[in-house]
């Protein structure tokens, strides 16, 4: 895994703009602490911050392809393609070498053998550009989830492009600005494919092909979700999941550097574990090692509240004693989740304040302390997306609600551990201006319009289709890009066995009938992988990424957020509503705050340290 950026101009020599290649690079330093490299030619320059996965000595980039002393092909190249070694067996029988063993060079060969039709071969998660000098056109290109980021930016003569904003933003011709309607992107529970935030940023859509020339920017889809019919019954659909779950994990469990899984104790994280735990002893290697995410004293105080009705903890240790593994539980307290530095370090990863408060500070230090010990991790994220898991999928009033299911669950502050929404605190002459009920609406619409049916699609099927879809392109995005930015800012990636997309388009087009047959949410995992659970884990209710319940936490918020309004030359002001922070803060205010607060508290932080404009 790594940090990727790069710069086309057809107007300028780039041979000579090393050192903006290199400030650009460098803020990539955290997705790649291995290895960097520059390449630069007349309009191509490339930049590369390596995380060394597979083929430690000889997968170093930018990597390219020469003949007869002529470059055919350039990459800057981030993910893993988990296929790579039977397309590195096919192109070898159509007459290709290969002087390496990485997954990267057989990308550059199959490009030049299939052109964009190789990105249909590909199975895996990757965001890569490949700069073809003989036609001087680049080619940008993101896997079929979205599960790792790539953002661009179009210029008069050309285009920057990064694995992430900041890389963008270093450049010099760059003035990062937010305006009205990226401002609503960010404050709203959505993520619009493409969306970059940012004035005149773009990200790549998951799926998608950019294509850079001198006539300019386009994008074609290589892959997406369609409606099919399901002819299998309900026997040959379980066992055929269990197929598919036990070669992704075989796949996703190739590394040449220590591997682990992220297990929470419920169904998905536990599956995952369970799997590695037996692909791994069948190759006469273990026991798998496990981590968990705890919090001192959560276990015996835990509340429960109506997302989550029971702590992770003596489900994790349950499984770990069930399959042998080698667990690890990373226990935090208040002091970390307030810690300036942790949470700056957070904002830096995420490029905006748009996250999950303490839920990403503790996602932070968890993977900080697993990469200590390893340098990949298998994680059971996303398979409520595919299987149907969230309580709102099972609610009539979410369900049938005319827009997108988790925000009428109210799941944009309950979700972070709160009960409060995040524009709580926000100016309302602000919120008249963005209208987030509107800008929601009109994404909402967006959404529903790109769904596949089929004919027989009718009454609940039809409406769970739209449900599943709007999860599998919208919500997951939230979720993956989360993840990928806390775990690469500490060096360590993270594979999502779920989002293998013969996996989700397989699951995608299963009657809901059958994704509920037991009468309960993740119905069809649950009989695909419950000979390799114990009852308790197997049986286990969904309950979401666990959040502090330690009071303390909102204390430290509303005194931070009291001395914050009190500060009138904080960038944050203008945003603020006063009357609503003054009794969010006054003495003795026990009100729910964590979102608002959360939101109000990261705005002005981003304002401060990232040079950021709002233009509204």
């Amino acid at each position: 895994m790594c940090g990727i950026t790069g710069w086309i101009s057809y107007d300028r020599n780039l041979t000579t703009e090393r050192a903006t290649l290199d400030a650009m690079t460098e803020t990539m330093s955290c997705r790649g602490p291995d290895a960097a490299g520059i390449w630069l030619d007349t309009h191509a320059a490339f930049g590369h911050r390596r995380l060394a996965v597979i083929d430690i000595d000889g997968g170093k980039q930018p990597m390219s392809v020469e003949r007869d002393g002529r470059t055919l092909i350039v990459t800057t190249y981030s993910g893993e393609v988990y296929n790579y070694r039977e397309l590195r067996a096919e192109l070898e029988t159509l007459g290709h070498a290969f002087r390496t063993n990485s997954d990267t060079e057989v990308v550059l060969h199959a490009y030049l053998e299939w052109g964009e039709a190789f990105a249909a071969r590909l199975n895996g998660m990757y965001a890569f550009a490949l700069w073809d000098p003989r036609t001087e056109e680049l080619l940008l290109v993101r896997d079929r989830m979205g599960i790792k980021p790539l953002y661009y930016f179009p210029t008069s003569d050309g285009v920057l492009f990064g694995s992430e904003p900041k890389a963008i933003n270093a450049h010099p011709a760059v003035r990062p600005a937010v305006d009205a309607e990226g401002l609503a992107e960010l404050i709203t529970f959505t993520k619009t494919p493409g969306h970059g935030v940012f004035k005149g940023m773009h990200e790549v859509r998951p799926g998608h092909l950019v294509r850079v020339n001198r006539n300019g920017v386009s994008a074609t889809s290589y892959w997406a979700l369609e409606a099919r019919e399901h002819t299998d019954d309900l026997d040959t659909t379980v066992a055929h999941i269990r197929e598919l779950l036990d070669d992704i994990v075989a796949r996703q469990l190739i590394a040449d550097v220590p591997l682990c899984t992220l297990l929470s104790g419920g169904l998905d994280s536990s599956a995952i574990t369970a799997l590695s735990a037996r692909a791994l002893a069948a190759q006469g290697i273990g026991p798998v090692r496990s981590f968990a995410v705890d919090f001192t004293g959560y276990t015996e105080n835990f509340k429960a509240d109506d997302l989550r009705g029971t702590p992770d903890g003596p489900y994790a240790h349950a499984l770990a004693e069930h399959v042998g593994s080698d667990h690890h539980d990373i226990v935090l307290d208040t002091a970390d989740l307030m810690d300036p530095g942790h949470r700056a370090a957070v904002l830096a990863a995420r490029d905006l304040p748009n996250g999950f408060g303490d839920g990403d500070t503790s996602l932070y230090l968890l993977f900080k302390a697993v990469r200590e010990q390893s340098t990949v991790a298998l994680s059971g994220e996303s398979a409520d997306e595919v299987f149907g898991g969230y309580r709102w999928f099972h609610d009539p009033e979410a369900v049938n609600a005319d827009t997108f299911p988790w925000i009428a669950a109210g799941v944009s502050g309950r979700f972070a551990g709160g009960n409060a929404t995040r524009e709580a605190l926000l100016d309302n002459g602000l919120l008249d201006k963005l209208d987030l009920k509107g800008y929601e609406q009109r994404r909402y619409r967006e959404a529903l319009a790109e769904v596949p049916y089929l004919d027989s699609d009718t009454g609940l099927q039809r409406r769970m289709r739209e449900i599943s879809y709007l999860h599998l392109t919208r919500f997951v995005q939230v979720l993956l890009d989360r993840k990928d930015r806390a775990s690469m800012a500490v060096g360590l990636e993270v594979r999502v066995p779920f989002c293998d997309h013969r996996l989700v388009d397989y699951v995608f087009n299963t009657p809901w009938s059958m994704k509920t047959f037991d009468g309960r949410e993740k119905s069809l995992l649950r009989a695909a992988t419950r000979d390799v659970l114990p009852d308790l884990v197997a049986d286990r209710v969904k309950s979401p990424y666990p959040s502090t319940q330690d009071p303390r936490y909102n204390e430290a918020l509303r005194a931070e957020l009291k001395e914050l309004a009190a500060d009138r030359n904080a960038p944050v002001q203008p945003l603020l509503d006063g009357a609503a922070a003054a009794q969010a803060t006054a003495d003795g205010a026990t009100s729910d705050i964590r979102p608002g607060a959360e939101l109000i508290l990261g705005l002005d932080a981003w304002l401060r340290t990232t040079g950021t404009s709002l233009d509204l």
